[in-house]
């Protein structure tokens, strides 16, 4: 009994039942999306046609940048869409396309922090070797691992979803397809794939993000050997990192380091998740 042949689709409840709350909020996710996408436009356009923002930094937010336009492309038409609709669906192809480029561009998201991470510690700590330590091949290859573990993630989490049988209930309390509403239907023993979920999800966003603390609490030391003028300067840099890192991986740690049960606010946090990537 094959999980393709008893469910063809899933249908989500969105964000919201009430009409005039989707009209409200369809406005204002068409407004963020065509922001972001002229904004990350934008950006790219600026850093490849000024020879002036060569630097890794600007590689590395161009490169961000292409990936928030993906995400964006990806997910907001379908969101847009389903707000517009009375009936919510997606089928079942669709749904594990949503989970492959969902855990691909957040993983890539992660290992590009780590990067930016690497990249402002050099910066700061290491200024008079900067150009020599991040040269053009350092950051290429920062970006092709980066890529790399993403995919090798969203993989992993595909195989997981392809693994599961659904032979009864379709319904999805979510705007999107995910692991955790996805296990929740699923017909068959989920423990084990639960905990793997867990691991491979929750742990690297746990490990990770007490590897990028460590790494700015060095950088934060260092600042004791700066000028006031250079203390200022390199704080500006790197606070609104440390900002977009909190942000980031507080609610996706919250999300995927618990046991395998869906909540009612999850797809708030998701949102959260997703406008911060957008943003």
């Amino acid at each position: 009994m094959g999980h393709r042949n008893n469910v063809t689709e899933f249908v989500l409840l969105g964000l919201t039942q009430d009409p005039s709350a989707q009209t409200a909020l369809f406005v204002m996710f068409l407004l963020i999306y065509i922001v972001t996408m002229l904004g990350n436009l934008l950006t790219m356009v600026t850093v490849l046609a000024s020879p002036s923002l060569g630097s890794p930094m600007y590689f590395f937010l161009a490169n961000l940048s292409l990936l928030d336009a993906l995400y964006s492309t990806v997910f907001s038409p379908k969101l847009l869409k389903d707000l517009l609709s009375d009936r919510k669906t997606i089928s079942f192809s669709a749904c594990m396309g949503q989970i492959f480029t969902e855990h691909l561009f957040a993983g890539v998201e992660v290992f590009l922090l780590v990067a930016m991470a690497y990249d402002h510690y050099v910066a700061i700590c290491k200024p008079l070797r900067y150009l020599t330590i991040m040269n053009r091949r350092v950051c290429i290859l920062f970006l092709v691992v980066s890529w790399t573990g993403g995919f090798s993630h969203s993989v992993t989490q595909l195989a997981f979803a392809y693994s599961l049988s659904f032979c009864g209930p379709n319904i999805i309390d979510h705007f999107l397809c995910d692991m955790y509403p996805l296990l929740e239907l699923a017909c068959t023993d989920t423990y084990l794939i639960g905990l793997t979920v867990v691991a491979s999800s929750g742990a690297n966003c746990m490990v990770i993000f007490i590897l990028l603390l460590i790494s700015y609490g060095i950088i934060l030391n260092s600042f004791k050997t700066h000028s006031q003028k250079g203390r200022c300067k390199a704080l500006s840099t790197c606070s609104s990192h440390i900002t977009v890192v909190v942000l980031f991986f507080v609610p996706c740690i919250f999300m995927y380091v618990r046991p395998v049960f869906t909540f009612p606010f999850d797809k708030f946090i998701a949102i959260f998740i997703h406008w911060l990537l957008l943003c």
